[in-house]
């Protein structure tokens, strides 16, 4: 069964006036025969389970129309099927795992896992990327669950297989996840030149830097013209017991200082609840990133792809410009995707 993937590629980057490119091309065709591969009948399936490649793994530079191809890809495909940011499916994990304290470690994974393969047939994991030792530890037998139960997976990301969490801590036990993903998995690597986020189309509109009086009079001027005639209030959000006050929200619009977000013991399952309750986020005074706060770099790194994957459009106040926002050493990868979305968000129509 083939879904004719090529053809309809073509066609919507004629509809949607997107430059077609031969790699891109060459990526579509490998997904149209893991498609094929992967939900032929039924009969055939029963015979091909164990040879077949169950994820589809791909990796490539910020920009490159990953998540894209991958998007279109899903909307085509008829399966029961679930699309979501990585961070988001752990956060779901854990809090099953939560619930579920009476159980033991490789119980409760087949229970959910199980959970899983009786609402859907094919997942799509957006952006996949490991940071805390937490999730490195229960990755492998997770996914190994995963492929147990024929459920398909396909990934994104900015790295290749083998370099996941790398020079992360007790790296050994996050290798079974490795072996894992590279014996079931095609491992495909896109690459084009050009970032397309940062296109001429996709101007910066709502980039504003350096953090001046100029800057400040910018931000302040654009808020006032968005949330006129929208009341003030102070939003309460309630996340698993905690409470998390937004002190400047506008009937959905949402403004905060980069502290109140970066600079605080918050993560994914906060960010996932603002985002959620926002329709427009501004953050003001981004400052430069070093080895010195490179915590609140990855906070800063896990809030913009929670927004991007929530489709918020925002406005942001800097230190530096984009193209020169300093990064850690150890972010230097990930926060590439990060300026990359950032190009885009700020110009995303509102």
């Amino acid at each position: 069964m083939s879904l004719n993937l090529e053809e309809k590629f073509k066609t919507h980057c004629n509809t949607q006036n997107l430059e077609l490119n031969p790699n891109q091309i060459t990526l579509v065709k490998q997904l149209d025969n893991f498609y094929k591969e992967n939900f032929r009948s039924n009969l055939l399936n029963f015979f091909s389970k164990q040879s077949s490649k169950k994820g589809f793994y791909l990796y490539g530079g910020v920009g490159v129309g990953k998540t894209m191809i991958l998007d279109f890809f899903f909307n085509i495909v008829n399966q029961k099927k679930q699309r979501l940011h990585f961070n988001e499916f752990m956060l779901n994990f854990h809090d099953f795992v939560h619930d579920n304290k009476d159980q033991n470690e490789e119980n409760v994974i087949t229970v959910f896992v199980k959970d899983l393969k009786s609402k859907f047939s094919l997942i799509f994991f957006d952006e996949f990327q490991v940071t805390n030792i937490v999730d490195a530890m229960i990755l492998g037998k997770l996914f190994q669950e995963i492929f147990n139960q024929n459920i398909k997976v396909i990934v994104t990301s900015n790295t290749k297989i083998s370099e996941l969490y790398k020079d992360g801590l007790q790296r050994d036990q996050f290798k079974p996840f490795i072996q894992i993903m590279q014996e079931k998995s095609i491992e495909h690597e896109l690459i084009i030149d050009d970032d397309y986020r940062k296109s001429k189309e996709t101007e910066k509109r709502r980039y504003f830097h350096p953090l001046n009086q100029e800057t400040n009079f910018k931000i302040n001027k654009f808020s006032r013209i968005i949330t006129k005639n929208k009341k003030l209030s102070r939003k309460v959000l309630n996340i698993k017991g905690r409470n998390f006050e937004i002190k400047n929200f506008y009937e959905g619009i949402s403004k905060f200082h980069f502290d109140e977000l970066c600079d605080q013991n918050l993560g994914g399952e906060d960010y996932l609840k603002i985002a959620e309750s926002s329709e427009f986020i501004i953050i003001e005074n981004v400052p430069e990133f070093s080895d010195i706060n490179s915590n609140q770099q990855q906070r800063f790194i896990t809030l913009i792809d929670v927004i991007y994957d929530k489709d918020r459009a925002i406005a942001v106040t800097a230190e530096q410009s984009l193209e020169k926002l300093s990064s850690s050493k150890s972010l230097e990868k990930p926060f590439k995707r990060t300026i990359s979305r950032l190009f885009e968000l700020t110009s995303k129509n509102y």
